[in-house]
């Protein structure tokens, strides 16, 4: 009886490894017909690329960039839903655009950029939206073009009394935050800063190298610099103005985690150690996706407010959408220059 069960099992174990090799996708989950839809369309929309790939973040940035007027909607094509993203395609200046809105926070950011890597015909992706401004030097309204971001959300949280990791790249202590300073216990300890894992296609396969300024491309920075001095948007509206005149800045350092930042003693800290002049929560995703795929990439961000470091509530809701066109239009006179 025994003998005839494990010859049984044995017999049912090869038909099922046969109906296996024969019929590999029997078990997958069907492709959408909408997602195959997408796809095909896809396909005819790269054979007449390459394009500029664009990348926003929410829905008043997007507002502000459709307010510029540059964006020439594909007659035949003039969008792509894949994912719940759409992938609107046209033209700015008569170049080639794809453009999306990623969504707040670095996956996000990521993932939007790596979808629109791996599936259009990109040469190169340009990034913008608003940001905190961190540097006192700078204003509301400015735009600024930066050469570095750094990914300052990965943190290692110690306990109060364990020995500080000599590989972090700068270390928090929250109880030298206390008021009154130096006195009682503070149990939160302090935080210790942490490279990026940087992947890359002009690296060794699985292999990752410690990074954590990821820069922007030199010969779009170069390019950029032509834009220090165009007229920016100075008043959101007839009765609410800037006191100055926003200028745009090319080369500074840029911050990025998923932290919306509106502290000033934190924004002290960022500025001290590492002396960025923004903070976002998107940028050094989608520089550092691009880099990896081998991608040229250049960011835009808009000062919309002071991080923390206003006496009063933040200005965001203010001053945002001003940021945000301020920033639109420097991207479309970046696109220009291209040509």
């Amino acid at each position: 009886m025994a003998t005839k069960l494990v010859t049984r099992c044995s017999l049912l174990m090869q038909v099922l490894v046969f109906f296996l090799a024969v019929v590999p996708d029997a078990f997958a989950l069907p492709i959408p017909l909408n997602r195959l839809k997408s796809l095909t369309v896809i396909k005819e929309v790269n054979r007449r690329g390459p394009y500029l790939g664009l990348i926003t973040v929410y829905e008043p940035e997007e507002n502000a960039f459709f307010a510029t007027g540059a964006f020439k909607p594909h007659k035949t094509h003039p969008f792509i839903d894949l994912s719940g993203r759409r992938f609107r395609v046209g033209k700015i200046h008569g170049e080639k655009v794809i453009y999306v809105r990623c969504g707040v926070g670095m996956v996000n950011a990521a993932a939007a950029t790596q979808q629109m890597l791996d599936l259009f015909d990109i040469k190169g992706i340009i990034h913008f939206g608003i940001a905190g401004n961190a540097n006192d030097s700078m204003s509301i309204g400015d735009v600024i073009i930066p050469k570095q971001f750094a990914n300052t959300g990965i943190w290692g949280w110690v306990n109060l009394n364990s020995t500080t990791n000599l590989s972090d790249v700068v270390h928090l202590d929250i109880a030298s935050y206390n008021v009154p300073k130096g006195e009682g216990t503070n149990l939160l300890g302090h935080i210790g800063y942490s490279d990026e894992e940087f992947y890359s296609e002009l690296g060794k396969p699985n292999t990752a190298q410690p990074l954590f300024w990821a820069e922007t491309s030199k010969h779009w920075l170069h390019l950029a610099a032509n834009l220090e001095g165009m007229e920016l948007e100075q008043c959101v509206n007839s009765s609410l103005c800037l006191p100055h005149k926003p200028k745009l800045v090319v080369g500074l350092r840029g911050s990025t985690s998923n932290i919306f930042v509106d502290n000033a003693a934190y924004r002290k800290f960022l500025v001290r150690n590492f002396h960025v002049s923004s903070v976002d929560m998107e940028s050094a995703a989608v520089v550092m996706t691009s880099l990896s795929n081998g991608s040229p990439v250049i960011v835009f961000r808009g000062l919309s407010d002071l991080a923390g470091g206003q006496s009063g509530g933040n200005a965001i809701l203010k001053f945002g959408p001003l940021a945000a066109l301020n920033t639109a239009k420097a991207v479309v006179q970046f696109i220009k220059t291209l040509q």
